[in-house]
């Protein structure tokens, strides 16, 4: 099963949604502001991404941050306690594939790419 994490108003995630759903694919959605942040996960997508990437630094919610907030995501420990606080500052999607694989934003290339895998064409 693909599973999209995110925020069902965001632009992005709302492409990549709309995609897979063009493609005839089953997606299970995890909304961050109906279900939270997955803390367990956090770790796999730090190390699959690294904070620089997942923490979504030219998104509003970061720039509505203090500066004393934004220079205290100094490392992973950091970083995770502020995803799970303010989720909207995770860059989105992510979305875990069927072999395990994880994406991270949209691109219909790197999509199509991952969705060969996908057995679950409905």
């Amino acid at each position: 099963m693909i599973t999209v994490y995110g925020i069902p108003n965001c632009d992005t995630v709302k492409k990549a949604r709309a995609w897979l759903a063009g493609q005839g694919l089953e997606v299970v959605f995890h909304d961050f502001k109906k279900q939270g942040v997955p803390a367990e996960l956090l770790p796999a997508w730090l190390q699959a991404f690294g904070r620089d990437r997942l923490v979504n630094r030219a998104g509003t919610t970061w720039r509505r941050l203090d500066d004393a907030t934004q220079a205290g995501v100094v490392d992973d420990a950091s970083a995770t306690a502020l995803m799970l606080a303010e989720p909207s500052v995770i860059k989105r999607p992510v979305v875990r594939w069927p072999d395990g694989r994880l994406t991270l934003g949209f691109s219909a290339e790197a999509f199509e790419k991952s969705a060969l895998s996908a057995p679950n064409k409905g």
